[in-house]
């Protein structure tokens, strides 16, 4: 008999440090755990389930339901208990969402598997609960996704449109040979491959930023040749579009310290942005001394920009629904571009525009020693 006694003292204690090694196993895994028995009581939870459910006190003896609110990519409610409790085969899902009481929801990653709760054959039925807040990985799928679906469509168009007019231009010189039609086919289709050029290098400088491979060489730049030299560039796009273009700095403008390569791309994408959405009128870029650095301006009279556009104006693949803005090609990655490289450069953007009376982008850029 006392045997008998020892060997379930012994068994009692095993039992015990087996809940113990169990418990600091538990509690030491990153994602959150929670056990349930066959009436969907709480008998086990760690650390990582407190704070993925936001809350500060033991979870042991509550209800399933009163501790994990479910819905579905809908943003449906779902019976928690009767889906953990029809689940026969260990079973996973990366669809859900945690509503928080603020309004706010985590995207879930949800583990159910059936198991014995005890130590041994006589331990009772429940469940195991894995649950991992995976709303990064959901952002950063949806803007792979986005990435594709946008980029994929960009690059449609202008192939097509590059294709079909080197074939027209084969067809001529076959046919008729008339020069003048030949030149306008290449010239529209040489206009899609430098749109293509450009979606190249905003997508390259857009992979460097993203992944912090950026470097910032300062030297010195002329600001006024600066200006000069954009507008010598940009003059033929802009008579095209039967624009004006302007550029004035001060003769005694300071030179600036900071790296030229990106200066000119933010300018640039000004310029672009400028020419491309302005139908009639000017464009003027302009440049001013301002305290430790430069004042960068470009103006446009062209269809403005609406207060709820201008918040989204720099997120990445933005376009405004604007149908005149849906005219003209573009992947809604320039502003997007041009806001890391102003970070890169500590320099500042501001944007004042009004519907149909034009757009100023300013954007100061202080010397960098």
């Amino acid at each position: 008999m006392a045997n008998g006694i020892l060997a379930r003292r012994a068994a009692a204690k095993q039992d015990k440090l087996d809940h113990e090694r169990l418990t600091s196993l538990v509690n030491s895994m990153a994602d959150g755990v929670l056990a349930v028995d066959n009436t969907m009581k709480v008998v086990l939870s760690n650390g990582a389930a407190l704070n993925v459910l936001d809350v500060n006190s033991s979870l042991r003896g509550h209800k399933l339901r009163d501790v994990l609110r479910l819905q579905d990519k809908n943003n449906q409610e779902i019976d928690v208990e009767q889906l953990v409790a029809n689940t026969k085969t260990p079973t996973s899902s990366r669809d859900l969402l945690l509503p928080y009481a603020d309004g706010s929801a985590m995207n879930l990653y949800l583990s159910i598997a059936p198991v014995h709760l005890g130590y041994g054959g006589t331990g009772q039925q429940g469940f195991v609960l894995l649950l991992r807040d995976i709303t990064h990985e959901k952002s950063l799928e949806e803007e792979r996704d986005e990435f594709i679906s946008v980029v994929s469509h960009e690059l449609r168009t202008p192939i097509a449109i590059a294709e079909g007019n080197i074939s027209n231009a084969q067809f001529i010189v076959d046919k008729s040979g008339d020069i003048a039609q030949i030149k306008e086919a290449l010239k529209q289709a040489h206009d899609q491959i430098m749109f293509l050029s450009s979606l190249v290098n905003d997508l390259s400088t857009l992979s460097r930023a993203d992944r912090g491979k950026l470097n910032v060489e300062i030297e010195q730049i002329d600001v006024g040749a600066l200006l000069l030299d954009l507008a010598a560039n940009y003059t033929p796009q802009a008579k095209e579009r039967g624009l004006t273009l302007h550029a004035s700095a001060p003769k005694n403008i300071p030179q600036l310290q900071s790296s030229k390569l990106y200066v000119r791309e933010i300018l640039q994408n000004f310029i672009t942005n400028a020419l491309k959405y302005t139908e009639k009128g000017s464009v003027t870029m302009r440049a001013e001394a301002a305290e430790k650095g430069i004042l960068f301006s470009v103006i446009d009279t062209g269809i403005g920009i609406s207060k709820p556009d201008q918040e989204k104006l720099f997120d990445k693949f933005f376009r405004s629904e604007d149908y005149r803005t849906r005219k003209t090609n573009g992947t809604g990655l320039g502003l997007y571009v041009t806001l890391k490289l102003a970070r890169l450069l500590h320099a500042e953007i501001d944007v004042e525009s009004h519907i149909n009376k034009g757009s100023t982008f300013t954007i100061f850029i202080p010397d960098l020693k």
